[in-house]
């Protein structure tokens, strides 16, 4: 399979308006981001064959074993880390008239994108989310596209703004063999990374909780409690794609949980539980005809069955 993917790269000497203080003639000038791969050598340029006088935030750049002045206006930076960065500054010797200023910015390129996609709003829907691991420090953006199979046109995957580390994809054909194909790009001004992401709709689908448990007491039934839930407000037909649920329950105290179902119905009397006691209860959904997971259990709901006044 072929992509064609277009990466704008910043270019490390980009000039930009400086925000730290000026040198010592007033002047402001502009700054020339650079950026760094941590744990590398850098090399600021001063471009003056003269010597210099380097400054970082306005403070004489000491000379040591990780700062080098060399010839030609030229800074080494060993071993580059976070804690090098700043805004760097080359001054006139006697005179302090700022010759350049450099905004030094210390990270890692990205690495591939670990993606995940999952269809919480079958069949309207696909989301992708992705991480970066180790995270590069530096600003990073995302070019998302996707094709539903080889010859089909690229189209865009959607995020929510820039930057974001999720897209949505709403144009779903149900019931394809072909798969479709996620392409989540990175891109930061030390480089590029892509990971293409293979996926069959009905493959990935995984709701949303279930919404709104309730557990309560029915009258006169000391060893019941009634259950009552919705389905997830993501999930945008079901009574067209309808799910199933499993309840899982415990005892106040009690050290295992038991599961029970799947269940169709959004209700459920729970039988046979201890008198008095406090149980808590959740749910889980899936699509009713078995694609894909179970959702995440929904948030823990308690009850105690009804006690005789």
């Amino acid at each position: 399979m072929k992509w064609t993917v277009l990466l704008a790269l910043v270019l490390p000497a980009w000039p930009a308006p400086c925000s730290s203080t000026a040198g010592s003639d007033g002047e402001e000038g502009l700054c020339h981001e650079q950026y760094g791969a941590l744990g590398t050598d850098l090399l600021l340029h001063c471009d003056t064959a003269t010597r210099v006088d380097w400054r970082v935030n306005g403070t004489q750049v000491a000379a040591s074993e990780d700062a080098v002045a060399r010839d030609k206006g030229q800074l080494w930076l060993r071993n580059a880390s976070l804690a090098q960065e700043g805004e760097y500054s080359c001054h006139q010797p006697g005179t302090g008239k700022t010759l350049r200023r450099i905004r030094l910015q210390v990270g890692l390129p990205p690495e591939k994108p670990a993606v995940e996609c999952w269809a919480v709003s079958y069949p309207q829907t696909v989301n992708c989310t992705w991480k970066l691991q180790p995270e590069p420090g530096l600003e990073t953006d995302f070019i998302t596209t996707y094709r539903h199979g080889l010859g089909a046109q690229e189209s865009e995957c959607v995020q929510p703004g820039a930057g974001a580390s999720s897209c949505t994809i709403s144009d779903i054909q149900l019931f394809s063999i072909t798969p479709y194909v996620l392409n989540v790009t990175a891109v930061n001004p030390l480089g590029a990374a892509m990971t293409l992401f293979p996926f069959i709709a009905e493959q990935i689908i995984r709701p949303d909780p279930p919404e709104g448990l309730r557990v309560s007491p029915i009258p006169g039934e000391s060893k019941k409690l009634l259950l009552e839930w919705q389905p997830p407000s993501s999930w945008p037909f079901p009574q067209y794609f309808p799910l199933k649920y499993l309840i899982r329950y415990a005892r106040e105290g009690a050290k295992n949980d038991r599961t029970i179902g799947p269940y169709e119905q959004t209700s459920f009397i729970l039988t046979g539980i201890r008198p008095r006691a406090i149980h808590h209860v959740q749910v889980a959904a899936k699509d009713f005809t078995d694609y894909g997971e179970y959702s995440a259990w929904s948030p823990r709901v308690s009850g105690t069955p009804w006690m005789q006044q």
